[in-house]
């Protein structure tokens, strides 16, 4: 592609802002595509983008009042009150609006929708997604990271006219683009249409670096002792990450110096898991440490005056991740993992045991449930340096030929090329 052959791109969802799949993925989107010279602008209801290059539409957000009004009254019901619907068009038509002014103003030529098309936690967002593509025939790719099929919440919903219209849309110049070849195969036989299988990736072609001053500090400001050994759990606090398979490793492992860390807070889902986990670490005499209050999404300065650290400044202090997941829709926590060579234990959720793991790595994998065999795998990489050391670099060297920015580089190319003919 020519150097000077750029376009404006617009990127869309309810937020881009924070740690989540959706606003990382867009982000290394965006690099990419800068490196062929396309410029990316931002709409979304929260956003953490520069604002001259972004349309924040509080509106958009799913939870936006009026949005949380619209869900309370659909999930978990058969039938909707009139209102609704007629809430639902309200909030679609303002949206659609401002759709149309965001590509206006900044004069776009492509829209990469993420996520906005795929799970309906905003469904008049979807609506004004869909509508706005059927009237223009705008050049778009809708980035699916998961769909409402694949979450429960969604099987009892009183809006499966606006699930079929929406989520996603079949209109013209919309390619889909999946992460995982379940979801490529599902959108198929739901949908009947074709999605281009793009994975989630990580920067490998250029080495995480080294622990800054500022990050030196981690496990003392932990309360870890020197010769602790912090086993790292980077995930929110929400039954389908497993955590509970994490305590029992470290009660197998048997060794005090341990210290299990569990990094994010337990989000929009309550606190009544993080309780039983409590509870299931005391019982099991489990070191379990929640840290979500030390750990931010930029580094700083806490309500308490103490220092607040990302998540990238703790992978490089970790001994192991743990990453015990029964779902995911890809696995970003394990990509960063071995980014930062790290060693994973990991549980062969589906998409792990399908897409990534014939790759080759080599881990420490549980099935649902954890063997002798496993943890013994474990306690080598703890006490063998150069086990670990050669288990890491093998793990780096595959993830850098299949989840590379490489890979992305390819895709986006092929990508932008058929939907605007650039």
């Amino acid at each position: 592609m020519a150097r000077n052959a750029g376009i404006a791109i617009g990127f869309l969802s309810t937020r881009f802002a924070g740690t989540d799949g959706v606003s990382l993925e867009s982000a290394k989107w965006a690099q990419v595509l800068w490196d062929h010279r396309h410029v990316s602008f931002w709409y979304a209801g929260r956003l953490d983008r520069a604002a001259d290059v972004s349309l924040c539409v509080p509106e958009a957000h799913f939870g936006h009042p009026e949005n949380v009004w619209i869900n309370d009254r659909l999930v978990g019901r058969t039938t909707r009150e009139p209102l609704v619907s007629r809430r639902i068009r309200d909030l679609a038509e303002y949206l659609k609006e401002t759709i149309y002014a965001f590509v206006e103003r900044f004069d776009l030529r492509m829209l990469v929708v993420e996520n906005a098309s795929s799970i309906p936690m905003h469904i008049p967002l979807g609506v004004a997604v869909a509508e706005f593509l059927a009237e223009t025939g705008f050049p778009a790719v809708a980035h699916h990271h998961d769909f409402y099929w694949e979450r429960t919440r969604y099987l009892v919903h009183a809006a499966g006219d606006y699930l079929e219209l929406a989520f996603p849309p079949r209109v013209v110049n919309l390619q889909h683009v999946t992460i995982n070849h379940a979801a490529r195969e599902e959108l198929s036989w739901r949908k009947g249409v074709a999605s281009l299988l793009v994975p989630n990736v990580f920067d490998f072609e250029h080495p995480p670096p080294g622990i800054d001053d500022y990050a030196a500090d981690v496990r003392e400001q932990l309360g870890l002792a020197p010769d602790d050994r912090m086993v790292l759990q980077p995930t929110r606090v929400v039954p389908r990450k497993g955590i509970e398979h994490a305590i029992k490793l470290v009660q197998m492992l048997d060794d005090p110096r341990i210290k299990l860390v569990v990094s994010h807070e337990s989000g929009d889902e309550g606190e009544e898991y993080r309780h039983v986990l409590a509870e299931i670490a005391r019982e099991s005499n489990v070191d379990l440490r929640f840290v979500d209050t030390r750990v931010g999404e930029t580094r700083g300065r806490g309500h308490g005056g103490h220092k607040v650290y990302t998540l990238w400044d703790l992978y490089p202090h970790a001994d192991l991740v743990t990453y015990p997941s029964l779902y995911e829709g890809f696995g970003n926590a394990f990509l960063e993992a071995v980014y930062f060579r790290v060693p994973v234990l990991i549980n062969r959720y589906a998409i792990f045991a399908r897409d990534i793991e014939p790759r080759g790595f080599r881990l420490p994998v549980m099935d649902g449930y954890l063997t002798r065999a496993t943890v013994e795998e474990v306690r080598r990489l703890l006490d063998d340096a150069d086990y670990r050391q050669e288990a890491t670099a093998h793990n780096y060297n595959v993830a850098a030929r299949f989840y590379s920015y490489r890979v992305l580089r390819r895709a986006l190319r092929t990508l932008v090329s058929e939907v605007t003919g650039a």
